[in-house]
């Protein structure tokens, strides 16, 4: 019988000697769970997130949600000549920008509207919500409510977080923040859990040491882990332990404390920066986001709603709770959302950070033409037709309006810009490739921008 005591392919790892940890302690048992936890979990999901990322450019992205779908007619795209069924309650009142009219309850945004873009004939059709996806992906198949693979379509901040990383490894490169519901927001999909949105509502959770395990303990448990990585250096050939090593500092970075959980700490904030912002906790949201891009994060979301329904924007009427009408449920949204916009904007500025961070707001769809839909006597119900948002920053072209809608807000009457133009423009600011692709579960793959292009009055 032929001997098997050759040389083989694996002889340099002495399959046959009790190598590295022996299992015979507790102490054993400590050094290699922590040797394989160093090695499989977060550290493995630092690494996937640091392949094929571009060149950091220290560009960022606030999206300020406005869940529910906001009125374009009682915002930013007002019809003070029409009939009061049509026009809403609401009066409207100048803007810095002349001829330009938006509504009474926005006076802030108003007075600096050369620093923002309103966008009055976003096309958004195909759009719904619970989950809300279309306007956070640009693929216009996502409606998960008639196409069960609709789930699996990447948003904005995983593409981002996927071809630019954060702008710090010690950061999460995707936040969401004041997250309500998983429907409010869209996630990594096909591009893996690895690029799932990291939960700023869990924050505090993560980085509260367990009872009984201090800061030495848990630097000492780190270095037990850089120990039995440096045992196990000297069988890799390829060089992964040292990543490896790189990755694990990278995790326990973020976990353990340090920049991450710095940024989380509104206490290290001066008072009167907090005062600035306020407490409604939208503010506090978006004087978080500050923090967070001003230390590297690249795209963050603030889920601008106040439950787990549908949105707080969802102004179908009175009699129809928990969303209210325009008059006794937007018309309380306005004022807090006109200070939160303008704050964050006038602080971004006023660092030298509004260049490089691109502020968008707008929610799923803009809302009925005229007021008493479902019943009600001062709700509009949802219009997937056409839609207005606004942006500031980014570096790019202000203090302008882009298209129309109809003389009654029913339609888009010029200058349409769809979810593919809104992605382009964002991937633009961001450096990331328009022409890049994701492989759906068959390896098939996919645009991220499908016929969109950048908004070119704004480049």
């Amino acid at each position: 019988m032929p001997s098997h005591d050759h040389g083989h392919a694996f002889t340099f790892m002495n399959p046959r000697v009790r190598d590295g940890v022996v299992v015979h302690s507790r102490r054993s048992v400590l050094k290699t769970s922590l040797a394989g936890l160093g090695g499989l979990t977060l550290p493995g999901l630092m690494k996937l997130r640091a392949e094929g990322k571009a060149t950091k450019s220290g560009k960022s992205v606030i999206l300020l949600w406005m869940t529910g779908g906001p009125s374009h007619i009682d915002t930013w795209d007002p019809k003070p000549d029409r009939p009061i069924e049509n026009r809403g309650p609401f009066k409207t009142i100048a803007t810095k920008l002349p001829g330009v009219r938006i509504c009474e309850f926005l006076p802030k945004q108003a007075a600096m509207l050369d620093q923002f873009t309103l966008i009055r004939s976003v096309d958004c059709r195909f759009s719904n919500h619970e989950p809300n996806m279309v306007m956070q992906t640009a693929n216009l198949t996502n409606e998960p409510r008639t196409n069960p693979k609709a789930k699996y379509f990447p948003s904005f901040g995983s593409i981002v977080a996927k071809h630019h990383g954060a702008n710090h490894p010690a950061m999460p490169p995707y936040v969401v923040l004041n997250m309500k519901s998983r429907s409010h927001v869209a996630w990594g999909g096909y591009l893996g859990t690895q690029y799932d949105p990291f939960d700023g509502n869990n924050a505090a959770k993560l980085f509260q040491l367990p009872a009984g395990l201090s800061m030495d303990r848990l630097h000492a448990r780190q270095t037990l882990s850089r120990q039995m990585d440096g045992l196990r250096a000297d069988i890799d050939a390829s060089g992964m332990m040292g990543a490896m090593d790189t990755f694990g500092q990278k995790a326990f970075d973020i976990v353990a404390g340090g920049r991450a959980q710095e940024a989380f700490d509104l206490e290290q904030e001066p008072k009167n920066v907090r005062d600035r912002y306020g407490d409604h906790d939208w503010a506090k949201q978006a004087l978080l986001a500050r923090r967070l891009v001003e230390r590297g994060s690249s795209f963050v979301t603030i889920d601008l709603s106040n439950h787990g329904a549908s949105g707080t924007w969802d102004n179908h009427g009175d009699n129809i709770p928990p969303y209210g009408g325009i008059w006794n449920g937007l018309r309380p949204l306005l004022p807090v959302f006109d200070h939160v916009i303008t704050t964050l904007v006038s602080d971004l500025r006023e660092r030298g950070m509004l260049d490089d961070t691109l502020v968008i707001a707008m929610g799923e769809f803009g809302r009925t033409p005229n007021l008493g839909t479902q019943g009600s006597t001062d709700g509009r119900n949802h219009w997937p037709v056409v839609m207005s948002m606004c942006m500031a920053g980014g570096g790019f072209r202000h203090g302008q309006v882009i298209g129309a809608s109809t003389k009654d807000g029913a339609e888009i009457s010029e200058r349409p810009v769809t979810p593919s133009d809104l992605a382009a423009t964002i991937y633009h600011h961001m450096g990331v490739p328009l022409d890049a692709t994701y492989n759906d579960h068959q390896g098939r793959p996919n645009f991220i921008v499908d016929g969109g292009r950048p908004i070119a009055e704004l480049i």
